[in-house]
């Protein structure tokens, strides 16, 4: 091989490895299907073994099955309080029934009517705060109400 093949071969290949190492750093993001199979696992836990150790599951950040790059579990109950919440712990306890998004949507109550509608599940859009980017980003998250309670996990666009 010659010194200027040489040199374009090594050159795609710095290329390529620049590119392979963003790509591997910049996480893809959770997808609507994957959104709805975290929902129902928690879902399912809720009611297999209760709320104590469906709760605590969803607060763990080690615990993959409710924490995959930006997708995470929440659950509400039908007046607003923050059961669990599987980014921000803070949350728990907390009544945010009024709490609106930086486009002035009321999120909780958007959840709750969807809650409350005949399925009893939905998606709702609004903005949150994504996990991995720290900035608000357009949200629609999936919910399905459990007994008094909203479950719901949601993709980041």
């Amino acid at each position: 091989m010659n010194t200027c093949v040489k040199a374009g071969v090594h050159a795609l290949l710095a290329g390529f490895m620049v590119c392979a190492s963003a790509a591997a750093w910049a996480a893809p993001k959770g997808t609507a299907d994957e959104a709805i199979a975290m929902t129902k696992r928690a879902v399912a836990m809720i009611k297999a073994d209760g709320k104590e150790k469906a709760f605590a599951a969803i607060s763990d950040p080690a615990n993959t099955s409710f924490h995959d790059r930006d997708l995470y579990i929440y659950v509400y109950d039908m007046n607003g309080v923050t059961l669990a919440h599987g980014n921000n712990p803070k949350m728990v306890g907390k009544n945010l029934i009024d709490m609106k998004d930086n486009e002035g949507k009321a999120v909780i109550r958007a959840l709750i009517a969807t809650a409350g509608s005949k399925e009893g599940r939905g998606w709702v859009d609004f903005k949150w705060p994504n996990p991995t980017t720290k900035v608000v980003e357009q949200k629609s998250g999936y919910i399905e109400r459990v007994d008094n309670m909203i479950v719901g996990s949601g993709i980041y666009k």
